[in-house]
């Protein structure tokens, strides 16, 4: 699994070291309903600096958490 966060999507280094290991904690969870191949996830948009005030707030964890896991499941039913 890799990550891709831009430094235009998540301006501050701490936000986007949380976001690659949220990618990362749930990528693990769901490794063993995934085949094998190798999978890249990319941030395609900001997580407002405005809306989530300090990079490791359980708020924008949670967020990651729920987008993510809402992917793979889609992805997985489509495997």
């Amino acid at each position: 699994m890799g990550a891709m966060v831009p430094k235009r999507w998540a301006k501050r280094a701490v936000t986007r070291n949380a976001i690659k290991r949220q990618i990362y904690t749930v990528s693990a969870d769901f490794s063993p309903r995934q085949q094998q191949a190798a999978f890249v996830v990319r941030l395609r948009r900001d997580f407002s600096r405005k809306i989530y005030l300090s990079a490791s707030s359980e708020q924008l964890k949670q967020a990651v958490r729920t987008e993510l896991e809402a992917l793979l499941l889609d992805g997985a039913r489509h495997s």
